[in-house]
């Protein structure tokens, strides 16, 4: 009788441990998740003849049903893992003492990955009365063991899948960031002139900027510039901000009417952007001989021109709204002003006024302004900017991309 025990026994551990096995090799051959929770659910059913389970997992802070098998939608449904399933920590037989909303099942098996709980699993039968004693109650340890690799692997396939994700966005994000480079000049690429001194400056807030600047040569006598700010950020962005280039890179010459430039790249960020984003611009164009400036300001925040002879700051703001914001924009104004000699223009980008405190954006555009009205060269009041830009970042108070252009005229 004895040898009977024994041998029954053996055959059921080497049941079990095939079962082990079976699931196990599943799992190596990296089957879909949906494959190894059928193959789970057939088991359950067909060979430990258990007729109800839900299988819950923790997975980005939320608890989730990951299997419902014999279980009604309404069932399920009045299950919260917080309230009704927390409070096991060990495998615990429920069928003399059902919780209200657990009412059908015959135990709650937790799941623990390292002291944490990733998983909960609920099983009972369907016809208890004709089964003798409950499978559920024979299988218990058996069905643990099972559901923790398969929690396991199903956290391990959504770490991978994470990973890949964020694989994804790294290239996206190192080719926009090559787009960038490609989109902002260097300083050797700036246009050389006795009569005009040129300084720039450029730092991204998160890798890749929405900020795009300018400054090129139209003519012998004509240098044009711009700086512009696209709402968002990303790969999306730096494309919008490249084909935006392409457009002014083209359509800009010496003889151009600015209004007209100004239509036609609002045409081309509403075609490209489909109302998504949209782009604020200043633009300008200087003459070297007249001395005359002749500008747009679509929606940007004004620079400011320092003259010399006034010995006062203007703000360049003529102009009209943002670029695509408006199928069609309404009027444009063209702003026109003559540059004394000794006079200095500085325009930005919005990151280098606008800060974030921790609770709110403040401005820091009278600091700005402060640097600006003097008589110090430009390359002075630079290492004034850059000293605010560094006190802003080492602050955490940087809120956006910060973009530099400033212009001394000779």
């Amino acid at each position: 009788m004895v040898t009977q025990l024994k041998k029954k026994r053996l055959r059921l551990y080497k049941d079990r441990l095939n079962i082990i096995l079976d699931i196990a090799q599943t799992i190596n051959e990296d089957h879909s998740i949906e494959d190894l929770l059928s193959e789970f659910e057939i088991l359950l059913r067909e060979e430990l003849e258990v007729g109800k389970v839900l299988v819950y997992t923790f997975s980005n802070d939320v608890w989730k049903n990951l299997l419902i098998s014999g279980v009604t939608d309404e069932e399920a449904a009045s299950i919260d893992v917080e309230q009704d399933l927390l409070q096991y920590e060990t495998i615990e037989s429920i069928t003399l003492s059902h919780p209200p909303n657990l009412k059908g099942f015959d135990a709650v098996i937790p799941l623990f990955h390292r002291y944490k709980a990733i998983g909960y699993v609920l099983i009972g039968d369907i016809e208890e009365e004709q089964q003798g004693i409950s499978p559920t109650i024979k299988h218990l340890k058996l069905i643990q063991i099972i559901s923790n690799l398969i929690i396991v692997f199903v956290e391990n396939k959504r770490m991978q899948q994470e990973l890949l994700e964020q694989e994804v966005i790294k290239k996206e994000m190192e080719l926009a960031s090559r787009i960038q480079n490609q989109l902002v000049p260097s300083k050797h690429q700036l246009p050389k002139t006795s009569k005009l001194d040129i300084h720039t400056y450029y730092q991204p807030h998160m890798g890749v900027g929405g900020d795009y600047y300018d400054v090129f040569r139209l003519s012998r006598n004509k240098i044009g510039f711009c700086i512009a700010d696209v709402s968002g950020k990303g790969i999306s962005a730096a494309m919008l901000m490249s084909n935006f280039q392409a457009v002014i890179r083209s359509s800009f010459s010496y003889s151009c009417n600015l209004k007209k430039l100004v239509h036609q790249l609002n045409a081309r960020v509403n075609e490209s952007a489909n109302s998504e984003k949209f782009i604020t611009l200043f633009i300008g164009r200087y003459n070297l001989i007249t001395r005359r400036l002749s500008y747009v300001n679509a929606g940007h925040l004004p620079p400011l021109l320092y003259d010399a002879r006034k010995q006062q700051l203007i703000h360049l703001q003529d102009g009209c709204i943002g670029l695509g914001m408006l199928d069609f924009i309404p009027s444009i104004e063209v702003g026109k002003v003559h540059i004394p000699k000794g006079s200095k223009l500085l325009a930005f980008t919005d990151g280098l006024v606008e800060l974030d405190d921790g609770h709110q954006v403040e401005s820091g555009a009278e600091e700005v302004e402060e640097i600006m009205n003097n008589n110090h060269p430009l390359e002075h009041n630079f290492l004034g900017l850059r000293k605010i830009i560094d006190r802003i970042e080492n602050e955490g108070a940087a809120f956006d991309d910060i973009s530099l252009i400033g212009l001394e005229f000779k």
